[in-house]
């Protein structure tokens, strides 16, 4: 077996309490002119004002950008980059979902081609990032993000662009809404099975999605059953970081190629998707994916059927059973079937999918089938 391992240089705070650390993380980093990228929600909850003030006991200059919406729009991503040639920033900030992370790494790779960096594993970034993530993403940790355009979600990354840092505290998460827990943690475990069977995995990268699998798995629904249980919480968080650390050495599939593409083209949550998406996308994998699919069934407790599983924990966390409950039509279905052999994702997965396979999975999430 052949494989190469990138480490990124990175440093990760965990525990209850720790979003005090942001200064001193901001300060280790150089950064003294930061752009804070987030939502409007977020901006204005009790969480979102100690983080502004943690900060400006720090910084010289702190620009906030609070118009981080959904999937990433183009148009967001362009105000956010003049707001920070603007102000000069030196750092970014991004505190919110994964929305939120992308597009603070969307503004550093455009510091990167302006500065016309090569950006290869060996360099440091233009702007350094550090991530504080709200949900269970995992895109605080990778140096990928995606951006809707025109009606199209496309990736993006380069190695730089993973944040140097990232402060995971719990209690950030509380406020964040039963459903949208659901949604991200699926987003998460999504992270743990394609990494799991990834063609290009690493030896450790398939360890940790394996123990994401695991840990959300058990903490999902105890999130989901009382939102307010900080020890639940903390049991997935963790697992959504094993999620973004797995991320880093293997690469997505066509569970995440489609969810994208269906995504973009009709608005709906990624992680939403993801959930939906993911049960369909394992069944057509699982034969490719040889003793790694009982691996993966295992951590889910049925090493027999691990698609019928990720179904049933997707029933479990009280989310729809179908993407015709959530607007999605036939037509949808085959205009992203017809544009799945753009997708790096898609082309990628550990067997080839022709448009119909895309089709087929698409039809079997959209009825059940």
């Amino acid at each position: 077996m052949n494989w190469v391992h990138t480490g990124h240089a990175q440093r990760i705070h965990f525990g209850a309490g720790s979003l005090a650390r942001l200064g001193d993380v901001c300060a280790e980093l150089g950064m003294t002119r930061v752009l804070v990228v987030t939502t409007e929600g977020r901006r204005a909850s009790e969480s979102g004002r100690r983080l502004l003030d943690v900060l400006a006991a720090r910084a010289e200059v702190v620009s906030l950008f609070a118009g981080v919406r959904s999937h990433v729009p183009a148009d967001a991503v362009r105000s956010a980059i003049g707001q920070g040639a603007a102000d000069r920033v030196d750092g970014v900030v991004s505190f919110g979902g994964g929305s939120c992370a992308d597009l603070g790494k969307a503004v550093c790779h455009a510091a990167e081609r302006e500065r016309g960096s090569a950006a290869t594993y060996a360099d440091r970034p233009v702007l350094p990032h550090v991530s504080v993530p709200t949900t269970y993403s995992g895109a605080e940790l990778t140096p990928f993000y995606g951006m809707t355009d025109s009606g199209r979600k496309k990736g993006a990354g380069a190695p730089t662009l993973a944040p140097r840092a990232a402060i995971y505290d719990p209690v950030l998460t509380l406020a964040t809404p039963p459903r949208v827990s659901a949604e991200t943690g699926m987003n998460a475990l999504a992270h743990g099975v394609e990494c799991a069977y990834s063609p290009t995995r690493t030896p450790e990268a398939e360890a940790v999605a394996l123990a994401c699998i695991a840990r959300v798995a058990a903490a999902l629904p105890a999130v989901v059953d009382d939102p307010g249980d900080l020890d639940a919480r903390t049991a997935m968080l963790a697992g959504a970081a094993l999620g973004g650390r797995c991320l880093q050495n293997a690469g997505m599939g066509v569970h995440h190629g489609l969810s994208q593409l269906l995504g973009g083209r009709t608005g709906l949550p990624h992680g939403l998707v993801n959930a939906l998406v993911l049960p369909h996308a394992m069944a057509f994998n699982a034969a490719a994916a040889g003793d790694a699919a009982r691996r993966i069934g295992a951590a889910l407790g049925d090493p027999d059927d691990p698609a019928g599983a990720l179904a049933r924990l997707r029933a479990r966390v009280g989310l729809p059973a179908t993407l015709a409950e959530c607007g999605v039509t036939a037509g949808d279905v085959d205009e992203v079937a017809r544009l799945s052999p753009q997708n790096a994702n898609v082309t990628a997965n550990v067997r080839p999918v022709s448009v119909d396979d895309a089709r087929a999975i698409l039809s079997a999430a959209l009825d059940g089938g």
